[in-house]
């Protein structure tokens, strides 16, 4: 079982285009294993669209691999979403790691685009499965509540066959959706004692379905910061989490030293994660780029295999 560590973006901590590219060359140049970007598209905070920020990164590099953290599908569009990921995987030759999810029901996007929430469920099975039949079909047909599809085909194909499939989200439905169709998940903003029920409860509903999940293709995330709690912009993060009432931010973000990042991966190791999307909590884009630095040689030669 191998353990990688990953960087995740969620909204955009640079100046410019150019401070963005110093650190993905960072990344590309270290022993990061993947980049991930979360997917907010309305907002008055600056956030990048996920699929456009990956394509982006797939040529800007040659080694990193990168993945969505995670797409709403139900805001989505199958035919383009498939024909997306299919490109970027091919011209990445096989690096793309597509991960999606539902959105919460309170999301700004719902009532911005006139959406009804209590549909994303089943929109979004619909939008998996046909994206996942497109990616290895010749051609599809489909007749569902939301979309029909008549002889839809697209090429070319993604080199990695079957494309993987991470999905995001904890729900009883989310479970069955992860043990019916995916081929990996990924945690939101959780604690490893809110971890690893999920994780359990996965493996018991592949067991029912008769599927298996490769057991290193369970992955979670964190924020980090070499510093200390007594520091502005850690008490701002740790604000943000009070505010949402379900997680004590001590619980969540690692602060301190390399060993106290370390020790907050192994406590999430234990219930069942070995791919990990860390967050730098930083003041600016410097501080954001030494935190950086910092985990890919301080953190991360203690963690990968």
């Amino acid at each position: 079982m191998s353990v990688r560590v990953g960087l995740g973006l969620a909204n955009f901590p640079f100046s410019g285009a150019r401070a963005f590219w110093r650190w993905i060359e960072m990344c590309e140049e270290s022993s990061v294993d993947s980049i991930w970007q979360s997917e907010r598209l309305v907002s008055s905070v600056p956030y990048l669209e996920p699929i456009a920020t990956l394509a982006a990164i797939a040529g800007a590099t040659e080694r990193l691999k990168f993945g969505m953290n995670v797409v709403v599908a139900s805001l989505r569009d199958p035919l383009v979403l498939a024909k997306e990921c299919a490109t970027i995987d091919y011209l990445s030759d096989g690096r793309l790691l597509p991960a999606f999810g539902v959105g919460p029901a309170l999301a700004p996007e719902w009532r911005a685009a006139g959406r009804d929430p209590s549909e994303r469920g089943r929109r979004a099975d619909e939008v998996l499965e046909l994206c996942t039949r497109l990616w290895s079909e010749e051609k599809v047909n489909f007749q569902g509540e939301f979309f029909t599809y008549t002889d839809a085909c697209i090429e070319p194909k993604p080199i990695q066959q079957p494309l993987p499939l991470w999905i995001g989200g904890s729900s009883q439905v989310a479970i069955r959706r992860t043990a019916r169709i995916g081929t990996g998940w990924l945690a939101g903003i959780q604690t490893p004692a809110q971890v690893a029920p999920v994780v359990e409860a996965i493996a018991k509903q592949l067991t029912s379905v008769g599927r298996r999940i490769d057991a290193d293709h369970y992955g979670a995330g964190f924020g980090f910061r070499f510093g200390s709690w007594d520091e502005p912009v850690v008490q701002r993060s740790a604000e943000l989490f009070r505010r949402l009432g379900r997680i004590d931010p001590r619980d969540y973000l690692a602060v301190g030293d390399a060993a106290s990042v370390v020790a907050r991966a192994r406590e999430y190791r234990r219930a069942g994660i070995s791919k990990f999307v860390l967050r730098p909590v930083a003041s600016d884009e410097g501080d954001f780029l030494d935190q950086t630095r910092r985990l890919i040689d301080e953190v991360i030669p203690q963690l990968h295999d």
